[in-house]
């Protein structure tokens, strides 16, 4: 007998951490690959993936949520909904955020910061990874997709709180909407990746180099 075979679901995206903060990552989930938009989550499964790939929510939360999305697909949603909205704010504030002229950038993006968080409920705590490093977590009383952007919001006032827009960059790739933030010392980093957008840009120069020839 002809089995018809069971559709799976496309794998998303594999999501890059080069932002060197968790909200400079989370913005980047918006990304372009080969001169194509992607988004990293344009599911809610999607979207747990990348919490996890984060290590914002671990394996045994991941699966509570899968399952929550099955039984309360309204919420899943909305839940997917919100963390695309605050994504774009986000996305603003790390491009404009350190203009002197760009006040309501800013502005908007604390707005919406303290939204979130004036409604989140539940317990913070540290967690201890697996290789022993320590890290911040937010678990939501009740709603189970409650609270799941909060470590990314919180990660953005960190990032506000010490001051740290004027180090945060796009890449110098004009067709790259990658953004991050410049910790070295000399303050010169252009490129999200050197192996991506610096080598092809490197490759893009030599190739635009005049030709030398011999006068024999």
């Amino acid at each position: 007998m002809y089995l018809r075979p069971v559709p799976t679901r496309s794998p998303a995206p594999a999501p890059v951490f080069i932002g060197g903060r968790l909200w400079l990552d989370f913005v980047n989930t918006d990304d372009a690959r080969l001169g194509q938009r992607v988004d990293v989550i344009a599911s809610l499964s999607a979207y747990v993936d990348w919490l996890v790939a984060a290590s914002v929510v671990d394996a045994e939360r991941a699966a509570v949520l899968r399952r929550r999305a099955v039984e309360q697909p309204s919420g899943a949603s909305a839940a997917l909904v919100e963390a695309q909205r605050i994504r774009n704010v986000l996305r603003d504030l790390a491009l404009r955020g350190r203009d002197p002229r760009a006040a309501l950038a800013r502005e908007q993006a604390v707005e919406e910061i303290n939204r979130v968080l004036g409604r989140s409920v539940g317990t913070r705590r540290v967690e201890v990874a697996a290789d022993g490093a320590y890290a911040r977590s937010f678990v939501p009383v009740g709603d189970a997709f409650g609270g799941l952007v909060i470590p990314v919001v919180e990660s953005a006032v960190d990032s506000l709180v010490r001051g740290e827009l004027n180090r945060i960059h796009r890449c110098a790739d004009p067709r790259c909407p990658r953004v991050f933030a410049d910790d070295t010392k000399s303050k010169t980093r252009r490129w999200c990746e050197m192996k991506t957008c610096g080598n092809r840009a490197k490759a893009r120069k030599h190739r635009q180099r005049p030709s030398r020839t011999d006068d024999g």
